[in-house]
């Protein structure tokens, strides 16, 4: 009886003792423009919140924009996709398609890199923002999009396909959206008529917060996504705008080791900025000139902002996005070559962006996927 008792001891301390160890979740955004990473930020808040480590996982600026905002956490850099736009975005398509080869290669390496960091015990958990090979059956996997169909134009039916397939591959699908079939950011992007994979809406995800500050800024341009896309827009919006005699910020989107400020006749222009600096930045702002990339909408929709878009050729997505918009009378858009000045007076006549729900992302509930032994 005596080692009996000892036994069960042992093994009630040994278990408390493994109860109030922390599961580190991987967080593995990827690395399309900044859109991917930047709506992991408050989930990666709130995973530390919830007593979780985390691990960072990513590639190129997405995974240094994530090392800059949480310093204290450790990272990995996984095997970049090196996703890239042609000069003429009707290309963009096809490019995609003939890549197909080389991101399979990419997603059996990531399968490989978590492989490994499952058995030696280093993760109990993944979330995935559209990386397809970060997930692994013996963890709680989740993958995060907001496109459950993926729009290609003719080959549309096979690409939503082909990425629902991925999807089923884990445990949920969480969609950064509100699941109101009318009321919703995604329209049919996040939204299909037969379920065939597990979905959750999380709600609006955004890093941000609205704040009644003074405003200084006439209009804000924040650039966006791969390149040589971006620094076309970022050449064309700053030939159209040394013309206006209104307070002008670029924030190119360009993260580097060091933030740098500097002038280009009367635009104050500046390569990066951190989520605190950022908020700061767009709540002081009249008006944004931006893509209709889907993070970008949701942070300026929690900050109730009046905006203009400019979607990213070729990306049948952002096009979608802009036109139902531009539709439902909120906000303003035109093609990229079609851009000038005077394209912003028709923002007056839009309703601007506006918070869709006051209820919080409910994180207890998403995190108790992770809970479980």
């Amino acid at each position: 009886m005596v080692k009996l008792r000892k036994y069960t001891a042992a093994a009630i301390i040994a278990t408390f003792v493994f109860m109030l160890k922390k599961k580190t979740i991987l967080v593995a955004p990827l690395h399309w423009g900044l859109g991917h990473a930047t709506r992991c930020i408050p989930i990666i808040r709130a995973l530390l919140e919830h007593n979780f480590n985390v691990l960072l996982a990513s590639d190129g600026s997405a995974l240094l924009l994530l090392q800059k905002e949480f310093p204290e956490l450790e990272s990995i850099e996984l095997p970049s996709y090196n996703i890239t736009y042609p000069k003429k975005g009707g290309h963009f398509k096809w490019k995609i398609l003939l890549k197909l080869p080389k991101i399979k290669k990419t997603m059996d390496a990531e399968k490989s890199i978590v492989k490994q960091l499952v058995n030696s015990g280093k993760i109990q958990g993944i979330i995935s923002d559209n990386r397809f090979g970060a997930r692994n059956k013996a963890v709680p996997s989740v993958f995060i999009t907001h496109q459950l169909n993926v729009l290609t134009g003719s080959t549309t039916a096979l690409t939503s396909k082909m990425h629902q397939k991925i999807i089923k591959k884990f445990d949920v699908c969480w969609v950064p959206d509100i699941e109101d079939l009318v009321m919703n950011l995604s329209g049919n992007l996040g939204h299909i008529n037969k379920e065939k994979i597990p979905v959750k809406y999380t709600g609006i995800l955004s890093r941000m917060q609205k704040k009644e500050l003074q405003k200084t800024i006439d209009v804000l341009v924040l650039l966006s996504g791969p390149e040589p896309q971006r620094s076309i827009l970022e050449e064309r919006l700053k030939e159209s705008l040394k013309k206006s005699e209104k307070k002008v910020l670029i924030v190119c989107g360009i993260v580097e080791a060091k933030q740098q400020w500097y002038d280009f006749e009367n635009i104050k222009m500046v390569n990066f900025m951190k989520s605190e600096e950022l908020e700061e930045t767009i709540n002081k702002s009249e008006i944004v000139i931006s893509r209709s990339g889907y993070t970008t909408i949701m942070d300026l929709t929690v900050l109730e902002k009046k905006a203009f878009f400019i979607p990213t050729p070729g990306q049948y997505e952002q096009e979608y996005l802009a036109k139902r918009l531009k539709n439902l009378g909120i906000v303003p858009s035109c093609k990229q070559e079609k851009f000038d000045l005077k394209k912003l007076d028709k923002i007056t006549v839009y309703k601007g962006l506006k918070t869709l729900s006051n209820q919080p992302v409910n994180f207890s509930e998403l995190f108790s996927l992770f809970e479980g032994e």
